[in-house]
Order: structure tokens, then C-alpha cells, then sequence
């Protein structure tokens, strides 16, 4: 139940019914047409922009359009008054009735309410994370992992059939680095005395376990053979370590991908077929989009796959990309990039309506070349988004924090976390958008106070099932189940702030709309907390003002009613905590 959805189609509905035209004959775009809540609720609970975005088309004055649409309004048994402000917005007063059917609809619908039903769902691909796997997750992850997830979990939430994904990196040079440093602890396993770590090879202690299963499984088999033999065989060994260590490191943020996928499967031939890579430059060919050329140097930092000789290169500038993108090296192998589009290609082969990348702020330059790859390859039929993280500084107590414990030379993700838990840093890490920086402060965002959202909101939710709780021993004997409440008598809800907290709830389904069409996860931390704040007012309220009570001792009719609404802010709450991987305590400790 989307009432302001329902508005909007009301005053669509109307502005047809009076049969306008604009200059040439034809009915006008009513497509930005909006109903809203006004800035300020001083001016009314609905508000309306109809007659601002018609009256240039159809030749009129707003406000003359704007006392026409009001007067019709007027006759709509759900608006109790409508003023019309400034020069043609039209402000509206709802009957209490509105608001009670939306507490119902959430007793109804459960943590269900605000959801989309799309058919058929869109198919969307969530790529996040995509660390090299060569140690464990770092802070610099963690955003885009929180983010990411909880992206996907709005998508869903919102009607869409989403698949989580995280990209493997195991095709560079970065894996023989990882294979070598593994390949030293092995030899420490052995009893050999290795010194200081190489510079450019891993330092962090995670890698002595690889080297231990390595003596364990080879004992000094490997110890005596060329690199050229050793190589794969630790390669193979220290990636599935390091996998098993990011999926343990992620798991700790109750982060899961349904898929991971490996970059060398893009390489791999497939006898005569050749690679994933060869199709997607078929692909291209086919289309006319590769030719052979050089390009200009880049300007700022020289990327390393760079070089002033004739290549196989994309048009990619055709696609609203800044340059042509290289595909092939003039030693005839294949760029970084080269990868990306066949990874895209292996996407949309997947039937992905909708690709999303979430990266690192230090990828900015990406979004023009993956959305201009995105045209090249779907013909402009998968949509590509690309949503960037910015960096996270770690405080205590507004100085810089150092916890680096097994990693060599960075703070670990599952630092963070078993310091303050998962709830504490997905929530702070969504309340804030994403391409803003963000200060962590371990000392604020584990103070119990409403300056810290986490807490707030969760505090909240306990504080109302233990109403819930306290209602069961009042009123021995009486029912306070939802099915109970759904048949409360909802006309006792008539306090303006019963009024403002009912108006609140009808807000959800509209945050999950837009959320979900701007890809903006922390619209819904946002949310939940002027929703927790809501509740917390009113609670206040009655603290000075005993009528106001949600428990009233003896008139289980209005207490029910109450009760209903409690319910429904609980509902609203989890449903919100859920799309942000964050628990809902039905107590706090």
C-alpha cells in the first residue's frame, strides 16, 4: 500500500476527467505529475505538483489549473481539505481513515509491507567486493562489501531476482606474488630459518597455515623442484586458502555471495572455441567495434598495460566513453580490460537485465568504460550501474586507530568487526551515501545515546516488543497476536502524534521505490531511524502526559489500537534491519 502511488494515480485520474489538451490538440504528459509529503507538515500531509508541471504546456495559469484540480479533490472522500499554496501547489489534509488503513495493511502484509511484486522480475547482477585473493578482507573493504549486500538485499526486497557475485582476480601477476610468499612459509614449515620477508612478497602471518598444509600435503617434495614446476601447484593451494579466508572474513559481516567467478575461466581455451576472451572479440568484430591503432598517452598516472605501438583497440568513445579502450597488446596478448568485456559479455549471456558494480573510490575513471562496454555488447538491453565507495578513516575517540593484528601492514575487516559486531558496522556504514566519506568512530558508534543510529533504532525495536510483553501480563487471558491486533478498532487512533507516527509508516513503501530506483541502500538507514525517532516522541510524550500511554491499565479497546500500531512500527523496523543485514533484538542487554 503505497498511498502516495495511490494519490498520485487519484490526481492523474482527475487531471483525465477534465479532458485538458495543450496547444496542439493532445492530451498532456502527466508523467511528472507526483504526490508527496510537503516539506513542511505544517502545510498539509499530501501535496501535489500537477498544476506547475501542466500549465506551460496547456497555455494556462497554474493557479487557475491549480482551483480547478483542488475543487475535484475537494470531492474525494479521503481529503478533509485542500489549500492551494504559492503559485499553484496543491496541499491536502487526509481523513484519519488513510492512516489507519495503513496500519492494517502492515498487520496484514507483515515484514512484507512496502515490498514490490514484479512480474516478470528483472534479472540483476550485484558484483561487490572483488578483492584480489591474496589475504585477508582489509577495512578498505568493508563499505563496498556492506553496501553491496545491502543493495541486493533492496533489489530483491523491492521484486527484482538478484544473484550476489564476487569476482576472483586470480588471472594476474599478483597471484605469483601470492604463490612465492606462500611457497616461503612452506619452507618455514619445514624448519628452514627465512629471514626478513622479500620486499614485494606478502608479509602477514595467514599465510603460515598455507605453508603448513603444504608440508602436510607434500612434506619436502616441492622444497628441491623449479619454480616452473612448484608454481601452479602452490598457486592452486594458496587461492583456495585465501578463498576460504575472505568467505570467513565476509561471513563475520554476514555478507554471502551466491556466486564467486574465477577471472581465468575468461582465459581458459576451449579446444577449438578458443577463450571467453576470443568470443567476446568475435562479438565485437562481428559489430564493427575493434580496429587496429595506437592511442595517446593517458594523462596523470601511466597505467601499466600503456604502450605507443599499433594495437587491436574498442570504440569505446562511440559508447560515451572519454578514449578507445585497448583489447590486445601489439605482442598480440590481451589487456586487463580485455577481461572486463568478457566478463560483461559472460553477464549478459546470463540474461542479467540490470549489471551493478561496486567499487573502490580509486576506480572513478571505471563507470565510462563499464557502461560504454555495457552498450557495446547488450545493444543497450542490460542496463550497467556503477556505485562507488569512498574511503573509511578508523577512529577512536577522534584519533586515528592502529589494530593491525595478522595481516603485515593493514587493519583486517574481522578487526573491525569483533571489536564492535556485524550490526554496529553495517549500519554506520550505510549512514552515509556511499560516495561520501565516512569516519569510523569505535567510541561513538557504541555509545547508547541517539546520537548513535545503530543502537537507536534497535533500542527501539525492543523497547516496543517489550511492550508487546508487558500488554500479555496486564491483560492476562486477551490475544495480542497479530491476528488479534488486525481487528482492533483503529478509529481510537486520533492524537496528532499517533497521526504523524501512522504518517511515518506510510512513507516505507516509497522509500523502498526510490532506494531501489536510485540504488541508494542508506535511504533505508535514514528511514529507520526518523522512524525510530517518531516512536521515541510519542513515547515521551506520554511520559508527561499519562493518557498517552500505549498501555492503558483499564480500556483494552484503545490499548489494543495501540498496540497495533506498536506492532506495525516493530514490522516496519525489522522489515527496514533486514534489508540492512542488521538484527532487530526483541531485547537489549
Amino acid at each position: 500500500m503505497n498511498i502516495f502511488a495511490d494519490f498520485t494515480q487519484r490526481v492523474k485520474n482527475i487531471l483525465q476527467d477534465l479532458d485538458l489538451k495543450d496547444s496542439g490538440g493532445n492530451a498532456p504528459d502527466l508523467s511528472r505529475v507526483v504526490v508527496e509529503a510537503p516539506r513542511d507538515p505544517a502545510h498539509g500531509d499530501l501535496a501535489t505538483n500537477a498544476a506547475m508541471v501542466l500549465a506551460k504546456p496547456l497555455g494556462v495559469k497554474p493557479r487557475d489549473l491549480a482551483e480547478k484540480l483542488a475543487a475535484r479533490l475537494n470531492e474525494d472522500g479521503d481529503i478533509t481539505e485542500t489549500t492551494i499554496a504559492g503559485p499553484g501547489f496543491i496541499n491536502m489534509r487526509v481523513a484519519p481513515a488513510v492512516w489507519q488503513r495503513v496500519v492494517l495493511a502492515v498487520l496484514e502484509q507483515g515484514a512484507e509491507f512496502g515490498s514490490i511484486k514484479q512480474s516478470p522480475a528483472p534479472r540483476v547482477n550485484v558484483e561487490y567486493v572483488s578483492a584480489n585473493p591474496t589475504g585477508p578482507m582489509h577495512v578498505g573493504h568493508i563499505r563496498g562489501a556492506v553496501v553491496g549486500d545491502a543493495l541486493a538485499n533492496l533489489l530483491e526486497f523491492a521484486g527484482n531476482e538478484v544473484v550476489k557475485e564476487y569476482y576472483i582476480n586470480d588471472a594476474g601477476s599478483q597471484i605469483d606474488t601470492l604463490a612465492r610468499s606462500a611457497f616461503l612459509r612452506y619452507r618455514e614449515a619445514l624448519g628452514e630459518d627465512i629471514g626478513e620477508i622479500p620486499s614485494g612478497l606478502y608479509p602477514g602471518d595467514y599465510l603460515k597455515p598455507v605453508g603448513a598444509q603444504l608440508k602436510a600435503e607434500f612434506g619436502e617434495s616441492l622444497k628441491d623442484k623449479d619454480e616452473t614446476d612448484w608454481l601452479p601447484v602452490v598457486k592452486e593451494r594458496a587461492i583456495a586458502a585465501m578463498l576460504d579466508l575472505i568467505r570467513e572474513d565476509l561471513a563475520a559481516l554476514g555478507v554471502k555471495h551466491e556466486v564467486f567467478y574465477s577471472e581465468k575461466t575468461l582465459h581458459a581455451r576451449d579446444g577449438a572455441n578458443g577463450s571467453k576472451i576470443d568470443h567476446m572479440l568475435d562479438t565485437l568484430r562481428e559489430k564493427g567495434l575493434v580496429y587496429q591503432g595506437t592511442l595517446p598517452p593517458p594523462k596523470g598516472q601511466m597505467p601499466e598495460d600503456w604502450e605507443d605501438r599499433e594495437q587491436t583497440l574498442f570504440k569505446a568513445s562511440d559508447f560515451g566513453d572519454d578514449t578507445d579502450r585497448a583489447l590486445k597488446k601489439s605482442d598480440g596478448s590481451y589487456t586487463y580490460f580485455a577481461a572486463d568485456v568478457a566478463y560483461f559479455q559472460d553477464k549478459f549471456e546470463r540474461g542479467f537485465d540490470e549489471t551493478i558494480y561496486v567499487l573502490g573510490a580509486d576506480h572513478g575513471g571505471y563507470a565510462k568504460r563499464l557502461q560504454a562496454v555495457g552498450k557495446a555488447i547488450s545493444d543497450g538491453k542490460t542496463d550497467v550501474i556503477v556505485r562507488f565507495c569512498q574511503l573509511v578513516k578508523l577512529m577512536r575517540d577522534g584519533e586515528p586507530v592502529k589494530m593491525s593484528k595478522r595481516s603485515g601492514d593493514f587493519i583486517t575487516l574481522r578487526d573491525v568487526v569483533d571489536e564492535v559486531g556485524s550490526d554496529v558496522v553495517r549500519y554506520m556504514m550505510l549512514y552515509r551515501k556511499n560516495d561520501a566519506p565516512l569516519d569510523f568512530d569505535f567510541k561513538k558508534v557504541t555509545e547508547e545515546s541517539k546520537d548513535n543510529p545503530v543502537y537507536y533504532v534497535q533500542y527501539c525495536h525492543a523497547r516496543l516488543r517489550s511492550n508487546l510483553r508487558k500488554a500479555k501480563e496486564k491483560f492476562a487471558g486477551e490475544g495480542f497476536e497479530d491476528t488479534d491486533l488486525q481487528g482492533a478498532d483503529l478509529s481510537q487512533l486520533s492524537d496528532s502524534g499517533e497521526i504523524e507516527l501512522m504518517a511515518k509508516l506510510a512513507e516505507w513503501p516509497k522509500t523502498v521505490a526510490v532506494a531501489a530506483e536510485t540504488h541508494e541502500p542508506h535511504r533505508v538507514a535514514f528511514y529507520l531511524y526518523e522512524l525510530a525517532t517518531a516512536l521515541s516522541r510519542q513515547w515521551n510524550r506520554g511520559k508527561d502526559l499519562p493518557h498517552l500511554h500505549f498501555i492503558q491499565s483499564g480500556n483494552l479497546k484503545l490499548t489494543l489500537a495501540r498496540l497495533a500500531l506498536v506492532r506495525a512500527v516493530s514490522l516496519v523496523l525489522v522489515s527496514g534491519l533486514s534489508i540492512l543485514g542488521v538484527n532487530a533484538p526483541e531485547e537489549m542487554r
